[in-house]
């Protein structure tokens, strides 16, 4: 069961935790590109993250990439409040 939480970050500090999250999709969706053989890694080191196949690998970092632009949106919807008052 998904429970929605409410955390209370100074902004800055939520820009990290999204930029994390940013940096993780990132490395998913290398790997997707990996598994597919799509990746040039002879200029980069790279380690793909272990996953079943390219189709999840896709899934997990489109995951992250919600979460992020979940946060994002908050963070503007609040943005607009403070604007109002």
């Amino acid at each position: 069961m998904n429970r929605t939480v409410s955390i209370t970050l100074e902004t800055a500090d939520l820009l990290q935790v999204v930029d994390a999250i940013n940096e993780r999709a990132e490395v998913w969706e290398k790997t997707t590109e990996f598994l597919l053989g799509e990746l040039d890694t002879s200029h980069d080191f790279f380690i793909a993250e272990e996953c079943s196949d390219s189709f999840e690998a896709a899934e997990i970092a489109q995951h992250f990439r919600n979460i992020a632009s979940n946060i994002e949106a908050q963070l503007f919807e609040y943005s607009q409040k403070k604007e109002d008052l």
